[in-house]
C-alpha cells in the first residue's frame, strides 16, 4: 500500500516537472499563469490534471479546443512514478530515498531541456547544486562521513573540464556542472561508474542515432539524457555493479 502511495507521489512530482519543462526555456514563472492548453491558452481544471489518468480519460486530447496534448507528458509522469517507486524498494523512506528522488527529479528536468533545446539553464544547475549541499549537510548533522561526496564533485568536475579543455568545447560547460552536483550525491565510486556509464550509454545511442541516419558525426548530441540514464542505474544497482566490475 506504501508503494502504492509513493508511485502517485512520484508521478505527481512528474507533472511538476513538466511544467519545469515547459516553462523554464520560456522564461514564464513556474507558479503563475495555472496550467493552460498549449494549443488553445485556456487554464486546465485540477480534474484534468491527474498525472496519467486524466491523459487516458481525455484520449490526450484537450477538453476545450480538442487540441492534442503531448504523449511525453504522460510518460514522463509515469517514469517518475517508477523511480519513486524504485527507490523506495531498494532504500525504504529515508535520507538516501529522499535524496535520490530530489537528484533523479532535477535531471529529468535539465535532461528533457537539453534534448528539446541542447541548452542547460543555469537555474537547473543551481537547484542541483543547492540540493546537494544540502544533503551533504544533512549527512553531517546526523554523523555520516562526506569525504567520498566531496571527493565525488570535485573528481566529476575536474575530468569534465579537463575533457572540456581536451576537445576545446565539445563537451559543454553545462555537462561539467551536472557531473559536478551528481558526483556530490553519488559520492566517488559512484561518480567513476557514472562517467563510464554515461559515455557508454551515450556512444551506443549516438551511433544507433547516426546509423538510422537521424544525426551525422558532426551534430551536436545532448549528454544530459545519458547523464540521467546511468544516474538511475547508478543510484539502483551501482555498488552491486561497481563491486563486480572492481572484485
Amino acid at each position: 500500500m506504501v508503494g502504492f502511495f509513493i508511485f502517485i507521489l512520484g508521478m505527481i512530482i512528474g507533472s511538476f516537472l513538466n511544467v519545469c519543462i515547459y516553462r523554464i526555456p520560456k522564461g514564464e514563472s513556474l507558479i503563475c499563469p495555472a496550467s493552460y492548453c498549449e494549443n488553445c491558452r485556456t487554464n486546465i481544471m485540477m480534474y484534468d490534471m491527474i498525472p496519467v489518468f486524466s491523459y487516458i480519460i481525455l484520449h490526450g486530447r484537450c477538453r476545450n479546443c480538442n487540441g492534442t496534448i503531448p504523449v511525453r507528458y504522460a510518460i514522463i509522469e509515469f517514469l517518475s512514478g517508477l523511480v519513486f517507486l524504485l527507490m523506495f524498494h531498494i532504500y525504504g523512506l529515508g535520507i538516501v530515498f529522499l535524496k535520490y528522488c530530489t537528484l533523479v527529479s532535477i535531471l529529468i528536468v535539465i535532461a528533457v531541456i537539453d534534448y528539446d533545446t541542447t541548452d542547460i539553464y543555469l537555474s537547473t544547475v543551481a537547484l542541483g547544486i543547492v540540493f546537494s549541499i544540502v544533503f551533504i549537510l544533512i549527512y553531517i548533522y546526523i554523523g555520516i562521513p562526506v569525504k567520498s561526496y566531496i571527493l565525488g564533485g570535485v573528481f566529476g568536475g575536474s575530468i569534465f573540464l579537463l575533457l572540456i579543455i581536451l576537445t576545446r568545447g565539445a563537451m559543454g560547460l553545462g555537462d561539467m556542472e551536472i557531473i559536478t552536483f551528481c558526483g556530490m550525491f553519488l559520492g566517488i565510486k559512484l561518480t567513476v561508474l557514472l562517467i563510464f556509464l554515461s559515455f557508454l550509454i551515450g556512444s551506443i545511442c549516438g551511433t544507433i542515432l547516426i546509423l538510422m541516419g537521424k544525426n551525422t558525426m558532426k551534430d551536436y548530441i545532448p549528454f544530459a539524457p545519458y547523464i540521467l540514464i546511468a544516474t538511475v542505474i547508478c543510484a539502483s544497482f551501482g555498488t552491486n555493479i561497481f563491486n563486480f566490475i572492481v572484485y
